[in-house]
This record gives C-alpha cells, sequence and structure tokens, in this order.
C-alpha cells in the first residue's frame, strides 16, 4: 500500500466524524446510565479517590425564597466548605500535572497576590429526566453534517453524550442544558491595571428553544437560542438592546441579530455580533464568540480532541456567587480575590482548536477545558500568532438546582500582555436569575423599543 494510499485513508477516518458517521450503537448508548453518568461522564471516581463516583448531584435543593439574597452557607449541605489546600506560585511545581498553562502563567504573573483556593471535589450536575432520555436518544440518532457545522437529528439533550471529534464536544457545551427560558442579570466589569473599572450591567431575556419538553427538531426554524439583551448601566449606554436568533447551523443561515439604538429610535440588523467582532460593554478584552466561553460557528477552527484529564478547575463557585458581596470586594487588579474562589479537582475534555488556513481570527489558536459532568467549558488557553499565550479564560461554573441547571457565579478573560481582564455574567448586586415562560413575540423585532423603555 503506498504511502499516498495510507494518507488518504487516513484523512477519511478523521473526517468521518463530520461526515454523519456519529451516531453510536446500541450497546454503547446502553452505557448511558450504566458505567456512564445519564450525561456521558464517567460515574466511577478516580483512582485515589480524590474524584467522587457520581451519585446523582444535587438534587432537592429549593431556590431560596428571596429573588436577591443567597449566601454561600446556604449550600453547604451540598457543597461542603471544606478547603484541601492551596495552590501557590511558591509550591505550584507539586501540582503541575493539574494546572493549565494558562493556571499556571497566571500564578507565575501575580506570584504575590493570585492563588488558586482547592476544596473537595464534589460531583452536584444533575439534570431532569427527560433530558437523560433525550441524550440516549440523540447518542443513536444524532449526526453532524455540512463539515460539522449542522446539527441532525437532536433535540433538548446532549447530542453526543459519547463523543468521536472535538466539535461534537463544543456541540455539547453549545447545547447543554440550562434550563427553558430565564431573566438573568450579566454585570461585566473591564478591569484595568490598576483595578479600577466602571460595571457595565445588561438585563438578559433567553429562550432555550432547542431545550423545550416537547420540541422536535423540526419545530426549531434552524434557531437553537431567543436572546434578548437590555443594557441598563452606565447611563450614556442604557436603553440599547440587542435581540439575536442563535441559528442551529450559521454557515447555512448567519446569526441572525439586531440592535435598537435609542438615541435613533430605530432597529437596524447587525451582522458583525459573531466571531471575533468586539463583543458588548467589554473594553476590547472579549470577542463576540467568547460569550459563555464559545458560541456560535465553529467554521474557522479545525477541532481535535487531545484526551481527557485531571484538573483543578474553577467548580461550585458559591462563595462567589454571595449577594452580600460587593463588585468592588471581588474584582481586584490582576485578577478577582482568591478568597472568593473555588477550584475541585474534576475529569475534563481537552480540546485544542487552531485557526484555519484561508480565514482569520485574532486568536491563532484556543484550548478547551470541558467539564464531563456538565459539558461546559470551564478553562481556556487562547494563543495569539506568535503562538504565545495572550488570554486565559475561565468560567466558574455553579449548580443551580431549582432548574436541574448549572451556570456562571463569574466568567473571566485575563489578559496576559496589557495587564487588565475582563468579569463578565455576575449578579451579586443585581436580583437572581428567573426562571420565566415567554412568548416567541417577546423576541422579535418590534417589541425592541418597547424593552428599552424599561431601562
Amino acid at each position: 500500500m503506498t504511502r499516498a494510499l495510507i494518507k488518504g485513508l487516513s484523512l477519511a477516518v478523521l473526517l468521518m466524524p463530520l461526515a454523519g458517521q456519529a451516531k453510536v450503537s446500541e450497546k454503547e448508548a446502553d452505557r448511558l446510565g450504566d458505567d456512564l453518568t445519564p450525561m456521558g461522564a464517567e460515574k466511577a471516581g478516580n483512582a485515589d479517590g480524590s474524584i467522587p463516583e457520581w451519585d446523582g448531584g444535587a438534587e432537592g435543593f429549593d431556590r431560596p425564597e428571596s429573588g436577591k439574597e443567597r449566601h454561600w452557607e446556604s449550600y453547604t449541605d451540598i457543597v461542603p466548605d471544606n478547603k484541601l489546600y492551596t495552590v501557590t506560585a511558591d509550591n505550584m511545581g507539586e501540582y503541575e500535572e493539574l494546572l493549565t498553562e494558562g493556571l499556571k502563567a497566571m500564578l507565575k504573573q501575580y506570584p504575590d497576590t493570585f492563588e488558586i483556593p482547592v476544596y473537595e471535589s464534589v460531583r452536584t450536575v444533575f439534570a431532569p429526566e427527560d433530558v437523560y432520555e433525550a441524550n440516549k436518544e440523540n447518542a443513536l440518532n444524532a449526526e453532524l453534517q455540512n463539515n460539522g457545522e449542522s446539527l441532525v437529528g437532536a433535540i433538548r439533550g446532549i447530542p453526543f453524550p459519547i463523543p468521536k471529534s472535538g466539535k461534537e464536544i463544543m456541540w455539547n457545551h453549545k447545547t447543554r442544558y440550562r434550563g427553558i427560558a430565564t431573566t438573568r442579570y450579566n454585570t461585566q466589569l473591564a478591569v484595568q491595571e490598576n483595578g479600577s473599572f466602571t460595571p457595565y450591567k445588561l438585563r438578559e431575556d433567553v429562550l432555550f428553544a432547542y431545550a423545550q419538553p416537547d420540541a422536535q427538531p423540526e419545530d426549531l426554524d434552524n434557531v437553537m437560542i431567543y436572546f434578548l439583551q437590555l443594557t441598563t448601566s452606565p447611563p450614556r449606554q442604557a436603553g440599547q438592546v440587542l435581540l439575536v436568533h442563535e441559528t442551529m447551523d450559521q454557515v447555512k443561515e448567519a446569526r441572525r441579530a439586531w440592535l435598537y439604538n435609542p438615541g435613533q429610535r430605530r432597529v437596524r440588523r447587525a451582522p458583525n455580533v459573531a466571531y471575533d467582532n468586539p463583543g458588548t460593554g467589554a473594553d476590547g478584552l472579549r470577542t463576540n464568540d467568547q460569550l459563555d466561553m464559545f458560541n456560535g460557528a465553529t467554521d474557522r477552527y479545525t477541532w481535535k480532541i487531545v484526551g481527557k484529564r485531571e484538573l483543578l478547575i474553577p467548580y461550585n463557585a458559591v462563595r462567589l456567587g454571595d449577594s452580600r458581596l460587593k463588585y468592588t470586594e471581588i474584582a481586584k487588579a490582576g485578577h478577582l480575590n482568591p478568597e472568593y474562589l473555588r477550584y475541585e479537582k474534576h475529569r475534563v475534555w481537552v480540546v485544542d482548536s487552531e485557526v484555519n488556513e484561508g480565514t482569520s481570527h485574532i486568536y491563532k489558536r484556543r484550548t478547551f477545558y470541558v467539564d464531563e459532568d456538565s459539558w461546559t467549558a470551564v478553562l481556556a488557553d487562547i494563543y495569539d500568532k506568535r503562538d504565545e499565550l495572550w488570554r486565559v479564560q475561565e468560567y466558574h461554573q455553579i449548580v443551580i438546582p431549582w432548574t436541574a441547571s448549572v451556570g456562571p457565579s463569574a466568567g473571566t478573560v485575563f489578559d496576559l500582555q496589557s495587564g487588565r481582564y475582563l468579569a463578565m455574567e455576575m449578579s451579586n448586586e443585581e436580583p437572581l436569575a428567573e426562571p420565566k415562560t415567554f412568548a416567541l413575540e417577546h423576541f422579535r423585532t418590534n417589541n425592541m423599543k418597547f424593552v428599552a423603555q424599561q431601562r
């Protein structure tokens, strides 16, 4: 067999998952709920017991009665306050195998102030029973078409709970269960090198069309998420409204986006809400596709699974979400206040992405670390065109038991070269996110000017 033929066959094998071969057998799907959790994670703990066996997650914890107050002590029944050790610049060599390149860089850049407090690992993630059922159906039926940009045969649950490619893992992240619909409060802090910032406050209404209990793929009209964002502060930006229909296949049909400007009092299309265009209120510290760690089309990158690793990752961030904290207590020069952070050892999927030849993005390469239990990308190392580590991104995940889902206490993007960073998806000084019911009319362009008046 010639080398050229061998090379061609190898390439064909690599491309098979993107050509409609992602469905698994009945035997493989039967592993869900057996040696795998219903979400597709390894049910067993690790060899030394530092990662426990998954035993069903944090079911049974009720929503706080107040829409505002939430205190970390309320979570101690499901998230024990049991700190094991702290990783610092001085002892990081002892824990090198458990650290991403990004976290190592943070420890080196801020040796006197940044540290990683490590707590007992608790596998709190769970989902509704019908999501578990959908996961299994999706494992048998879901596939990627159109070079991995079209998700076919999946609804409600994780499309690829037993993934075979990097793109499948990123689709799991994009479609992971986050409830049905919600109003949440997203405060962004573009923190300067000296620690100063001006809060940029957003109220966001979200309808997860893909996750609706009775949804069928043919009902989606190629839209997986409806998103309506109102800027409430600072005053000069208040009243601006962004409407997004997040399309399933963004190569076939670009993300539908519109912007309402209160000064002009008109709605216009916003075609640049995608890829590496600057994100709203981020002071140039994040791109559009960095909200929620990664969103949107995957076509500008080549994606590959590097493997699975046990790492220290932000997890069960109950202290960071405490409503008694002020943003000035959390956001410090260089990084968030480690006093309120919580890291745990968990297993993650490692997915590497590199920009394709013939296209462009300000980030040449990104390595994502995806939590096996929730399919949330919780860390990312981001490289510039010189292959130097440029930015470090984190998602401080917290379980939301009353919606059987996970969400953020905060997300961060640290710029190692400028010493600035963005903290986002924070709500300490805002109301608690609320489960909601929305009609599709709420996400129409003719509703944007009425939403603007609610600032």
